[in-house]
């Protein structure tokens, strides 16, 4: 099995870094292959509303985010981590997951997603909100932890001080790990759901 976690802070290995880094350890003690992507420091533009990806199947902007779709059809589980600006997600990795999630085709129905936000003090449960949502649109069932899966620390390094945090986010990639096997199991022994066909409306015709 297959996870992608994808590290949204500017800062390489920085504390947001080490959260996903703890939750790398504890997916291979299960023997889940999970792969750190960083994407912070990267050059990525929001989506422009071309609509090209709809006969293309991928972003007419041709960067990480198309190489990204690839190993998002790939995997099992999706991991997002940010940190926290004005309680929200960095907006490089806010770009990327727009056209990360509108680009791409193929079901990710039963993929299980999880976020992490990491701060120096408050806005962790804003921006994991937000994260979240990504998932909850296109019916990835979304893995939780025993509290809201935040990780704090201002300087390089000092979220390896906060104890509490990186046991959240240990116990969540745990929880994660237990969430795609058994879904595993169920789509071999049931199959997917089987959507109803959507109908779509708008506000003003």
């Amino acid at each position: 099995m297959k996870v992608l976690m994808l590290n949204g802070s500017p800062h390489c290995e920085g504390n947001t870094y080490i959260a996903l880094q703890e939750m790398q350890k504890t997916f291979a003690e299960s023997n889940i292959e999970a792969e750190i992507v960083h994407i912070g420091n990267q050059s990525i533009r929001g989506c422009i509303a071309c609509y090209s990806c709809y006969k293309s199947g991928k972003c007419v902007i041709d960067d990480i985010v198309n190489e990204l779709a690839v190993k998002f059809d790939e995997c099992d589980g999706l991991v997002v981590a940010s940190p926290v600006y004005y309680a929200s997600a960095n907006a490089t990795l806010i770009a990327c997951l727009d056209r990360l999630f509108y680009s791409t085709s193929f079901n990710k129905s039963m993929k299980v997603g999880a976020s992490v936000a990491v701060a120096r003090r408050g806005g962790c449960s804003a921006t994991f909100d937000q994260l979240n949502k990504y998932f909850t649109i296109s019916s990835m069932p979304v893995a939780s932890s025993h509290y809201w899966n935040s990780v704090h620390g201002q300087k390089p390094g000092q979220a390896e001080q906060d104890a509490e945090g990186l046991i959240t986010v240990r116990n969540l990639a745990r929880n994660m790990t237990f969430l795609m096997k058994s879904i595993a199991l169920g789509k071999e022994a049931y199959g997917l759901p089987e959507p109803e066909k959507r109908t779509m409306t708008n506000f003003i015709r």
